[in-house]
């Protein structure tokens, strides 16, 4: 079944702002929470897609990346909607108007729990992978969760004393003349807690620096600085939070044949003076095997042709540009005598080399530039 529409879901336009995308959420997340249709099964299935929307078009990154490929920009890893759980405490509930609220009206929220960064990783490939679409490994540097403390940071059997300043908000309030300004707490850091007794792996950051192989899926059509979303492969969240997406830039190498232009390939294809002046039938290449092409009599040096629906399928829309097969005539060389000969024989027949009837172009060029000189002298 066809996901629908994010704009769509939230009930909002394509050009709207990041305000309104918030207020759209803030409204339908309000209807529709699990909290408020307890054992509702549609809205909490309404919920999930509302949440999934919000998420993508809230962030500027991945909203680009869906306004340009829709839903297949994120079939890579998994959907947002499937990191879902059944809600059962208030404090998503509540999570929704600090979210909304405290970005409206520049709130700060405690960063005690805070997700990972975003991650890119430069993957570069052939033409015939960007075309027909491949599967890559890649080996990426990263931050992971540590296995010993769950990314808490404590030693086994301690876990974080409450910050004796701040009480556990990470924030705390100084008054500045009549206002009072809120900052994180300094003692802590805005975490809320302090870890006397970190874990001795990662030394209480929550994670450690290794590396991992992903499997990531190239679609069909793909071009040099398009890029493919993985969920939750970037950098892991503070303190348990949730990790970052990683972001895989496509770079096409310069193909020795062919080059690229939107969906439609071209390439340039020798031909000898004896075929482009009688006409005869080539092959030529494409990235599935060779074709043949006829080649009519008296082509010109630098003649197109168009060999329909061997470029690229785009992605977009899976139109099938074309092949375009440039022709240049090319001058022999290491000729003998025999071939001299017969080259002095034929060029004799042209009566010189601006021949009226067999070198039209050469007439019409230096009939021109008699012209031009005439009228200087007038």
């Amino acid at each position: 079944m066809a996901k629908q529409d994010y704009y769509q879901i939230l009930g909002i336009s394509k050009s709207a702002q990041e305000r309104d995308i918030k207020k759209a959420y803030k409204k339908l997340a309000m209807k529709y929470h699990p909290d408020r249709n307890q054992g509702d099964k549609t809205a909490e299935e309404k919920f999930k897609e509302i949440k999934e929307a919000y998420e993508i078009l809230i962030n500027e990154e991945k909203r680009n990346a869906y306004d340009q490929y829709g839903h297949a920009a994120f079939e890579n890893g998994q959907s947002n909607s499937s990191t879902y759980s059944s809600f059962t405490s208030s404090a998503d509930f509540s999570d929704i108007f600090g979210d909304v609220f405290g970005d409206i009206f520049g709130g700060n929220r405690t960063q005690r729990n805070r997700k990972g960064s975003d991650l890119c990783y430069n993957l570069e490939i052939i033409l015939e992978e960007a075309v027909k679409g491949t599967k890559k490994e890649i080996k990426i540097p990263t931050l992971q969760k540590c296995n010993i403390c769950y990314g808490s940071g404590t030693k086994t059997g301690t876990k974080p004393r409450l910050c004796s300043i701040c009480h556990g908000k990470g924030q705390i309030h100084t008054r500045k003349g009549f206002f009072t300004v809120q900052q994180s707490c300094p003692k802590c850091g805005g975490k809320g807690s302090i870890i006397s007794h970190p874990c001795n792996i990662c030394r209480g950051k929550g994670r450690v620096e290794t590396y991992k192989r992903l499997s990531v899926s190239i679609p069909p059509g793909v071009d040099t600085n398009d890029r493919i979303r993985l969920n939750n492969e970037g950098e892991p969240g503070i303190n348990g939070a949730q990790s970052g997406d990683l972001y895989v830039q496509i770079t096409v190498k310069k193909h020795p044949i062919f080059e690229r232009e939107e969906n439609n390939l071209y390439c340039e294809v020798p031909i000898n003076f004896t075929m482009a002046a009688l006409g005869g039938e080539i092959e030529v290449p494409t990235l599935d095997g060779k074709v043949k092409l006829k080649i009519p009599c008296e082509t010109q040096s630098g003649k197109l042709f168009r060999i329909r629906g061997r470029g690229v399928k785009s992605i977009q829309n899976r139109h099938q540009g074309d092949l375009l097969c440039r022709v240049v005539v090319e001058t022999p060389v290491n000729l003998n005598d025999k071939q001299k000969t017969l080259l002095h024989e034929l060029g004799e027949s042209f009566h010189g080399f601006r021949g009226e009837k067999n070198s039209p172009r050469s007439k019409r060029f230096f009939d021109g530039v008699k012209r031009f000189f005439d009228d200087l002298t007038k």
